[in-house]
């Protein structure tokens, strides 16, 4: 397939140094080019975060793109072989910040709807696109803040395809269906500082803790489920002391965080672990940091639809996962009833000289075309 399109909208965006939250003139590009085929542009800027929510057409069902113009920083620029921010191709691949994650799936989405709406320009239903420059940062201005309009006025997506980087070795092998909530813990532990010589006048709270953290460390917090895997608790950072080697210090911080399924809920988790630190007569200060909510799309028509595109452009035959970080979809699953994750190969995201393979940009767009084919 020869996408000249779609390749050369990549370039564009990818040339706009838009380190988040700063979208440069990203969303001015898209919506212009969706403007030009009948969609409606709305923005939604919040604080420094701008967002757009395009749409064409008024009745159900509806079927939305969601993504993010915004990107990491570069890191050293002289890891790169040729500058972030100039688009390069060499080696079959296309080069720049940006490319895998995710610039280049939204001039996918673009092409793609531009492709559709020239054959189908009295098309039932309707086609959305919600992009914001908030998704590698804080989270806080972007599409959760659209997400909360769009439920104020009672909005209701059918169909939602997020253009993450999904595919673990080749275009198509994975779809996310749904991630894994994330809950984090900063604990502090309470003792007494003293002589380490003198143990009886001091409590290491090192050791108050130890037995408590066997016990959360061996907990089984769930089974999963047929698309989730068990629910998971690691330690990430421990650290007591006050450097000298007979001092037994007064606190110990712990920072801890679940990455959990469907089957356990934040106020579960929350409940167990506060038992068992009481159990073990910790006394203890404890914060938490809600940073995602697990969400789940059964497989169904949209799963299905996904699959049956990508083995007609592909060939390959796409797996169900759940696995990886926390995406936006956390946010839009709230208005979503299907939801899923398809993108380009993840192998290179936030990694200097990030690329994709330029044959996979026609292939990405024509999968997102057949779907919209099938859906609308």
């Amino acid at each position: 397939m020869n996408d000249t399109a779609s390749l050369d909208l990549a370039k564009q965006l990818i040339a706009q140094a838009s380190v988040t939250p700063d979208d440069k003139n990203c969303q001015q590009i898209l919506a212009e080019r969706l403007q030009n085929i009948g969609f409606t542009i709305e923005e939604m800027h919040f604080g420094n975060t701008k967002n757009i929510w395009a749409r064409r057409g008024s009745s159900a069902p509806l079927l939305c793109f969601a993504g993010h113009t915004d990107v990491v920083p570069p890191g050293p620029l002289a890891q790169w072989q040729s500058p972030p921010f100039e688009p390069a191709e060499r080696e079959g691949r296309l080069f720049g910040r940006g490319a895998a994650d995710m610039k280049t799936a939204i001039a996918c989405f673009v092409t793609a709807c531009e492709r559709f709406v020239a054959a189908h320009p009295n098309h039932t239903g309707s086609i959305a696109l919600l992009i914001t420059s908030d998704e590698e940062g804080d989270a806080l201005d972007g599409t959760t803040k659209v997400v909360d309009a769009l439920k104020a006025r009672g909005g209701q997506i059918d169909y939602c395809i997020v253009g993450e980087p999904t595919a673990e070795k080749v275009l198509g092998d994975t779809i996310k269906n749904g991630r894994r909530g994330s809950l984090s813990g900063n604990l502090t532990v309470k003792g007494r500082q003293g002589h380490i010589a003198y143990p009886h006048l001091a409590a290491n709270p090192i050791h108050i803790f130890a037995p408590a953290l066997a016990e959360l460390a061996a907990e089984k917090w769930d089974n999963g489920n047929e698309y989730f895997p068990p629910t998971g608790f690691q330690v990430s950072n421990i650290n007591g002391g006050t450097g000298a080697a007979n001092v037994i210090p007064g606190t110990l911080n712990v920072q801890f965080n679940f990455r959990f399924s469907t089957e356990s809920t934040e106020a579960g988790l929350k409940q167990r672990v506060h038992a068992v630190l009481d159990k073990h007569g910790v006394d203890y200060d404890l914060e938490w940091a809600y940073s995602g909510r697990p969400f789940l799309t059964e497989a169904g028509r949209l799963t299905d639809t996904a699959r049956r595109a990508i083995a007609a452009v592909c060939g390959v035959e796409a797996e169900l996962s759940t696995g990886g970080g926390t995406s936006d979809g956390r946010f839009i699953k709230a208005v979503a009833a299907e939801l899923i994750e398809l993108g380009f190969v993840n192998a290179t995201i936030h990694q200097s000289n990030e690329n994709v393979l330029l044959e996979d940009i026609s292939k990405l767009s024509s999968v997102y075309e057949h779907m919209m084919a099938e859906l609308l």
